[in-house]
């Protein structure tokens, strides 16, 4: 009998392994270490591995709570540009010998080998400043319209929370129709169904990967909409009518509300019980959008990707 019910019908085998959905591909990490795996376009696939191995690995302080999800999102963003980046490469996007501007060669021969380094950190900044100013920022100063007519500054923090999920709502509507994109969230698909096929103790092959679900409550996505919420429960307690102090109460605290997200999707990761189905339910709805049924050549890398790691990591 195929299996299509959530990853909550059947007892699963704890794990710490997550993933990432690239350009024509998937990557799954460990705890040590990450596989990528991307369709290349002679319709191989490629599968590298590297150690993970980090100012954050390397200080104990982020292991503590709430100071390790705000070390886990930063990460996240570094290495998850930088396996985009190179799946780009890999999958034939990026050519090599594409002829490089005066500027670009003028960068490149000052860094030298820490030239793609330097490319990753600008590019992380870039969509930080993008996102705090996109999800974070604009709420407050739509939500100041709203001022004359609510009844206090209470009120404020409840609409700025609404208005940003609407903004990431759409935000994903209107991405989630480009051609690009689609692929990309059909490669989710697989790097879920895959983790959840894993998770049930069967046998990674292309049959048994299909019958399970596309959803995963430990899915980024969950963590996002996550934030959006405990955004509004934070805020909801810094009150002012000062614009300006409003939006630097959101910014300063963008850390904080990252590290109490991440806590609770670890928690909701590591138990099955009535309220964790509750918390979760909302992330797992989302995923909807963001992942796609694979068909059986995605779901090959997503599988390729997982038995790199199991490699390196049997445990």
């Amino acid at each position: 009998m195929s299996y299509k019910g959530t990853p909550f019908d059947k007892p699963v085998v704890k794990n710490y392994i997550g993933g990432q959905a690239v350009i024509e591909g998937v990557m799954m990490r460990g705890k040590k270490m990450y596989a990528l795996a991307v369709r290349t376009p002679d319709g191989s696939i490629c599968v590298e591995k590297e150690n993970i191995d980090d100012f954050f690995t390397k200080n104990s302080v982020f292991k503590l709570p709430i100071l390790r999800g705000v070390a886990a999102f930063i990460q996240s963003l570094v290495m998850g540009t930088k396996i985009i980046m190179r799946s780009a490469q890999l999958a034939g996007i990026e050519e090599e010998t594409e002829e490089k501007g005066k500027f670009e060669k003028f960068i490149e021969n000052k860094l030298g080998d820490k030239f793609m380094d330097v490319l990753i950190y600008i590019s992380v900044a870039v969509s930080l400043v993008f996102s705090i100013a996109l999800f974070f920022v604009l709420p407050v100063f739509l939500g100041g319209f709203f001022k004359p007519f609510i009844p206090g500054t209470w009120a404020l923090g409840i609409i700025e929370g609404v208005i940003r999920i609407l903004i990431f709502l759409g935000y994903l509507l209107i991405i989630s129709k480009m051609k690009e994109i689609k692929r990309v969230f059909q490669y989710h698909g697989a790097e879920h169904k895959t983790i959840n096929c894993f998770e049930h103790g069967e046998e990674l092959n292309v049959e048994n990967v299909k019958k399970y679900t596309r959803l995963h409550k430990r899915c980024g996505t969950s963590f996002l909409l996550i934030v959006m919420i405990i955004s509004m429960v934070v805020f909801f307690f810094i009150r002012t009518d000062t614009i300006l102090l409003r939006v630097i109460s959101r910014i300063l605290l963008v850390p904080v509300v990252a590290g109490i997200s991440y806590e609770i999707i670890k928690w909701a990761g590591k138990s099955d019980s009535p309220i964790v189905k509750i918390v979760s339910a909302p992330g797992l709805c989302l995923q909807k959008i963001t992942t796609a049924e694979p068909d059986g050549e995605q779901i090959e890398a997503a599988i390729a990707a997982m038995k790199g790691v199991l490699e390196n990591e049997p445990q």
